[in-house]
């Protein structure tokens, strides 16, 4: 008898000899490319040094694209946004100490949003690991553990036999739900050295599977084909999960109101009729989602901006779909189904009954109503104006990055990114800098559409250097910087909280004239000519800079008790 676990796929005459006489002058580090190739990547990102030349002198015997950015931080931001769009796993090539830890706030914000990175780093000679204090340049006593609080799983290599199944464990985990950054570590003297080991020629790293209990999906189709006022929120896991069409086939079958959180951006239909959008931070969407006597809650751990910054009470019950099981009821009591949120919105389709409710559309329009009014009341045309313009000057289908300013916390709520996975910003982990270098991640993975980057003068500062990279590999990058002379929600805050603010004021660079010092085109406009200056500056191909200085505020929050 034959067992399938016994087949063993045997190697052509041509793979013996090619594994019998392998090509000389390969090193550790043609194992790594070799190995990348093998998993289907085509792009890495990433900043050479001196432990990982290695792996970057293995990179001009390979057929992988590399993208240098300047700085590593950005160059983690770059690979998470290429994970995003094309929702493969990024690699990010990083040398042995103040190299890796520059990459920790983008592995941060990797892992907030799941989004595969698969970051490999040098480290010290073999010799240096376990602990002791060697001397060496850039030693670590443990580089790994500034990691693991972070990525999804640290994989350490000590031999050049263990650098393909350890590249390609770390591929399995980046892109298992929920998605994620991992870290793969491997000494310099392993990537340096000659290796007699056969060349790479594929990978066997699948993703698993994450379903969800069937006995659960029963329970919850119960919950919402009874209810009378279900409501859902969408969060990232519907966007990572490719689970937007589910969605709203699920929506529509059981006539329940959607609002996206921040992270689940074009999740839902910005104009369907059941959208409630994404005014997730506005007390009359809290109060509605409050009164639903059964809430699905998809893709979401119904975190500090998803809750209205914890002021979200649930008074019926909770239905929770959640990959990330440490997010799965970690906030509030729910019927917690750990899975991947495409599979279990199809098991719910397959087994939910069909409900009729004339009044579900009404309800939704008259939330937004309330919502509009309440904005309506505070004076704040020239915020409305300005997205407004950046919305029509923006292509349907172009992806845009948003940094932590205020233009971009408006854009979580007000902000039509007429479609998933088109709108990302860095309100994960929230740190600064991630809009820049993000949107010339996403150039790269797809230049036939221009990318369009937000930033306020603050946040731009951290990835200026980025303009050479953008002019180097001729990305068709738009960089929209609001500039008000310095951090301009901290400004709010402290003013609010103390009366003056201390620590906001910046002096600042001439914008337009630095980028065009770099070769980039620059443009300065105002609030009225922005739509046209933005869409000039996207319709031309290549990186540009449109600079808007402008004094922006936030609306009136709901949550500290103010109406």
């Amino acid at each position: 008898m034959t067992h399938d676990h016994d087949l063993v796929l045997r190697p052509t005459p041509a793979q013996t000899e090619a594994a019998l006489n392998p090509p000389p002058g390969r090193t550790g580090g043609d194992l790594v490319v070799e190995t990348l190739a093998g998993l289907g990547a085509t792009t890495v990102f990433g900043l050479p040094g001196q432990h990982a030349l290695g792996m970057f002198d293995a990179l001009r015997r390979s057929d992988l694209r590399y993208i240098g950015l300047r700085v590593e931080n950005n160059a983690g931001f770059a690979a998470d946004a290429y994970g995003r769009i094309t929702g493969e796993a990024a690699p990010l090539l990083l040398s042995t100490g103040p190299g890796a830890l520059t990459s920790l706030a983008a592995l941060q914000e990797a892992a907030a949003a799941s989004a595969p990175v698969l970051a490999i780093s040098s480290q010290v000679p073999t010799a240096g690991l376990g602990g002791g204090r060697h001397g060496y340049l850039h030693e670590l006593p443990d580089q790994a553990a500034s990691f693991r609080g972070v990525v999804k799983s640290v994989h350490t290599v000590r031999t050049q036999s263990q650098i393909p199944s350890a590249i390609e464990a770390a591929w399995t985990s980046a892109l298992t739900a929920p998605h994620g950054p991992v870290w793969v570590e491997i000494p310099q003297d392993v990537l340096l050295a000659e290796t007699a080991i056969p060349v790479v020629t594929g990978g066997d790293a699948f993703p698993e599977e994450l379903p969800p209990r069937p006995e659960l999906t029963a329970v919850a189709a119960d919950l919402l084909s009874r209810a009378a006022r279900p409501a859902i929120i969408a969060g990232g896991g519907v966007v990572r999960a490719d689970a937007s069409g589910k969605l709203r086939q699920l929506a529509e079958r059981l006539q329940a109101p959607v609002v996206t959180t921040p992270g689940g951006k074009g999740a839902f239909p910005w104009k369907h009729p059941l959208s409630l959008r994404s005014w997730i931070e506005d007390r009359h969407t809290t109060d509605f989602l409050e009164d639903a006597d059964v809430l699905l809650v998809v893709g979401s751990g119904l975190g500090e901006l998803s809750s209205n910054y914890h002021t979200f009470k649930p008074r019926g019950r909770v239905v929770q779909i959640e990959a990330d099981v440490g997010k799965l009821e970690s906030n509030h009591p729910a019927l917690g189904i750990h899975a991947d949120a495409r599979l279990a919105l199809q098991a719910l389709l397959e087994t939910v009954s069909e409900r009729q409710d004339a009044t579900a559309a009404d309800r939704a329009r008259e939330v937004l109503a309330r919502v509009a009014e309440r904005i309506a009341g505070q004076e704040l045309t020239l915020e409305q104006d300005v997205l407004a313009s950046v919305r029509r000057a923006l292509p349907a289908d172009s992806p845009s990055f948003w940094d932590m300013t205020i233009l971009a916390y408006w854009a979580w709520s007000a902000f039509d990114a007429k479609g998933p996975n088109h709108m990302h910003s860095a309100q994960g982990a929230g740190g600064l800098g991630y809009a820049f270098p993000a949107a010339l991640g996403a150039a790269v993975a797809d230049p036939t559409r221009p990318v369009l980057a937000v930033s306020g003068d603050g946040g731009a500062l951290y990835s200026i250097a980025e303009l050479a990279t953008a002019r180097q590999y001729d990305l068709n990058v738009t960089w929209l910087i609001v500039d008000d002379g310095g951090y301009g929600i901290l400004r709010e805050y402290m003013t609010d909280a103390f009366g003056e603010a201390t620590a906001t004021e910046l002096t600042r660079p001439d914008y337009v004239a630095l980028a065009e010092s770099f070769g980039v085109p620059g443009v300065r406009t105002t609030p009225e000519n922005l739509e046209q200056d933005l869409a000039k500056a996207l319709a031309a191909p290549g990186p540009s800079v449109v600079l808007l200085p402008a004094v922006l505020r936030m609306f009136a929050p709901t949550h500290l008790g103010s109406d």
